[in-house]
């Protein structure tokens, strides 16, 4: 619900007060202008903004959403052709759990077979990255791929839940500790980055490389799939596996599971 209230002087100066109600609990955001402080209506034009603090909020007319406005308006202008051809690729399927034909299982399979598998201890000369588990290796190589990936590695985004699962447990857990030490890993990377120490990044970006590299040769079994994920939610308890219902708790058979 919208409210607009306007005060305009003989002298033409006005002040108008906007006010936003959320309908379902009441609660309102009171938006104030006046004439002598408003020199675009699209470029911070309120003089104050009333409301209960709720964190951050999309705001377009902020001076720093220059960027996102003008990427709006390249979409607006783009053909609309092609458009509804780029958005059709990133449409989700309509189930909710993750299936092995919703992820390329040889890129996927690769990288599995890189973080988890004996071939790890080959690499880490190469790497830099010693003493780091192969959980959050896997997690690395895909979180790099997301970040310097380029348009033809996100065919198939579903497939980066495998960095760090999901908070509703889908196709896994969140493993909180692994999702710390990936961070903790980036932000080293980028801290030594700026003194100009890039050998930290440099390992990572040959980490996603050797998957890529294993990539080419590599088979997937297509009965792994469920495995991996078995495999993942088996071991969730010790990475610190959390959903929004509950903690990861060990399973009552342990047993190891083989991935791809």
């Amino acid at each position: 619900m919208y409210l607009h209230n306007f005060i305009v002087t003989d002298e033409g100066e006005w002040a108008a007060v906007q006010q936003g109600m959320n309908d379902s609990n009441g609660m309102a955001r009171r938006y104030c202008r006046h004439s002598n402080t408003v020199k675009s209506f699209v470029e911070n034009p309120h003089a104050f903004i009333y409301g209960k603090n709720q964190g951050e909020i999309l705001n377009f007319v902020d001076l720093n959403a220059a960027e996102s406005k003008t990427g709006i308006l390249n979409i607006i202008k783009e053909n609309p052709a092609k458009m509804f051809s780029e958005i059709q690729k990133v449409i989700m399927p309509s189930h909710h759990e993750v299936r092995a034909s919703n992820v390329n299982l040889k890129r996927l399979g690769s990288m599995l077979d890189l973080a988890h598998d004996r071939h790890l201890q080959d690499f880490e000369s190469l790497l830099m990255l010693e003493g780091v588990g192969p959980r959050t290796i896997q997690s690395l190589a895909l979180v790099r791929e997301v970040i310097h990936g380029t348009l033809t590695r996100f065919s198939d985004p579903v497939r980066f839940y495998f960095a760090h699962g999901g908070k509703d447990g889908h196709p896994f857990p969140v493993p909180i500790k692994v999702y710390d030490e990936t961070i903790a890993i980036l932000r080293s990377s980028v801290e030594k980055a700026k003194i100009g120490d890039t050998d930290k990044q440099l390992a990572i970006k040959n980490l996603t490389l050797a998957a890529q590299s294993m990539e080419k040769i590599f088979e997937p079994d297509p009965n792994a799939f469920d495995r991996v994920i078995a495999k993942e939610r088996a071991e969730s308890y010790k990475y610190g596996g959390r959903t929004v219902f509950r903690k990861s708790k060990p399973p009552k058979d342990d047993g190891q599971l083989n991935l791809f």
